[in-house]
């Protein structure tokens, strides 16, 4: 690999501080070849996160919850309503994650609470902290919203905090399972050895 040092608006290169150069890799002297089915990065413990979807009308939603939750550790999942998964989408998340399926959310998350978990929630609102800026709580459960409704007055009110993913252009919002593996990456980031 070659590298070369590149100044930028420097007029005398005696009088360089960190913030007048940058180290630029000479992209043709890199070879990539892909890994099929790279092994996954090792957990030194059980990743103390649960996702918790409100009722969602799409299984293919869920499913990809559901694989999102399986490449990031994440044990379980648990959906209201009618919670199906498809495993083609879902893939090995469909036999990896425990998908517990649950009539109403809101007493779920009362005695997650009581469990020790805190409540963290995905979306738009008054007083929600972007989620590049949010410090998560190690053991804290991620709660999602329906597709088109988001979450409910009665989750909200229950919440610890609520986090939010920018947006720099329309539609005014993600897909509920893009959000969600936006989000789970972010946390995963914090603590990414489990």
């Amino acid at each position: 690999m070659t590298l070369r040092l590149a100044f930028k608006n420097v007029k005398y290169q005696t009088l360089l501080s960190k913030s007048d150069y940058e180290w630029t890799v000479l992209m043709s002297d890199l070879k990539f070849e892909h890994l099929r089915h790279k092994p996954p990065a090792e957990l030194t413990q059980e990743r103390p996160l649960i996702i918790a979807c409100s009722p969602l009308h799409s299984k293919v939603n869920l499913s990809t919850i559901m694989r999102t939750a399986g490449c990031c550790g994440v044990s379980e999942v648990i959906a209201t309503g009618n919670g199906k998964v498809d495993p083609k989408i879902a893939r090995d998340g469909a036999e990896n994650v425990k998908l517990t399926v649950k009539r109403s959310l809101v007493p779920v998350l009362k005695k997650l609470k009581l469990d020790g978990y805190k409540l963290v929630g995905l979306e738009q609102t008054t007083n929600s902290s972007a989620l590049g800026e949010y410090a998560f709580p190690h053991k804290c459960v991620l709660v999602i919203g329906a597709e088109r409704d988001g979450l409910s007055p009665e989750c909200l009110e229950i919440l610890d905090a609520v986090v939010e993913i920018p947006i720099w252009g329309l539609p005014y919002s993600y897909n509920v399972a893009t959000a969600t593996s936006i989000c789970v990456l972010a946390y995963c980031m914090q603590y990414p050895k489990g």
